[in-house]
């Protein structure tokens, strides 16, 4: 059954708007971590919105994620996932995505979770929980790696491009 809220717009919009406040200040100080900290409420919110078994797990592994991220920021983690590999991409949940340094991949899984919960959620709460979550993220692989942003985009468009000509 789905969770009925009294409020669900101007929470929605509260959430949206702290999102992109996180933005806003992740490039007026060019970190990545002022834009995940501001993500989170939406995030946690997508916990609580979310009921199916995808659905849910897509949700706690955007926290996770998120958290994990937070940590190898704070810790000045660096570690290039493509010389580690030997390749310069892979595959996550069926989609091609670029390695990099080992932050980049988190946000880079925070997008593809948040294609998940859009596509397999039916609510319209969560679907707009999902679109914040997922231009967000991709404000934070900006932010750690412009190159690899471009990547993405690209991928992103061509699979737009193909969902749509179906």
């Amino acid at each position: 059954m789905a969770k009925k809220r009294k409020n669900i717009i101007p929470i929605l919009l509260g959430l949206t708007f702290l999102a992109f406040i996180g933005v806003v200040l992740g490039f007026i100080f060019s970190s990545a971590l002022i834009v995940i900290i501001f993500l989170l409420p939406a995030i946690i919110y997508e916990i609580y919105r979310t009921e199916g078994k995808s659905t849910k797990s897509a949700s706690w592994g955007l926290l996770f994620i998120s958290i994990a991220e937070i940590v190898l920021i704070v810790m000045k983690v660096n570690f290039d996932i493509a010389k580690y590999l030997g390749t310069e991409e892979g595959r996550i949940a069926g989609y091609e995505i670029p390695f990099g340094d080992v932050k980049i991949v988190g946000p880079t899984i925070m997008v593809v979770l948040a294609v998940v919960l859009f596509i397999r959620t039916w609510g319209p709460y969560t679907k707009w929980l999902a679109v914040v979550i997922f231009l967000t993220s991709f404000a934070i692989i900006y932010l750690i790696d412009p190159d690899i942003f471009d990547k993405l985009l690209k991928f992103a468009t061509q699979e737009a491009v193909e969902e749509v000509s179906y």
